[in-house]
């Protein structure tokens, strides 16, 4: 089980351990018993950042799920494809695919890096 920050509104910041079902539930205060919210308790460093580099990290883990894509290919894509797609063909749906004599797939001005399978 988890240890979460209380606080009393007289006797100050405690500490309960508590399961995660009861984390958003008030505990009590080992001093007088008197129930208390939960709260963050954040550490100095957090708490005195310089606000550009705060709003900077906040950005960072917004756009941490999201893929990279350059200005210059969102420019060429947009033309032809939705935003999303980064496949770089220069016609949708109209894959260059060939077979070899011996039927590996082969993929000519695709991804000539890429190992077919």
């Amino acid at each position: 089980m988890p240890v979460y920050d209380y606080k009393c509104r007289e006797h100050g910041l405690f500490h309960n351990l508590a399961t995660m079902d009861d984390a958003a539930k008030p505990a009590e205060c080992p001093t007088c018993k008197v129930l208390s919210p939960r709260v963050i308790v954040l550490p100095p460093q957090i708490a005195a950042m310089d606000p550009a580099k705060k709003a900077a990290h906040d950005r960072n883990e917004q756009a941490r799920h999201e893929p990279v894509f350059s200005t210059a290919d969102r420019r060429a894509n947009d033309k032809e494809h939705s935003r999303a797609c980064g496949c770089g063909s220069p016609k949708p749906g109209k894959a260059m695919l060939f077979y070899t004599a011996d039927g590996k797939k082969m993929f000519p001005s695709m991804r000539p890096w890429m190992i077919s399978h």
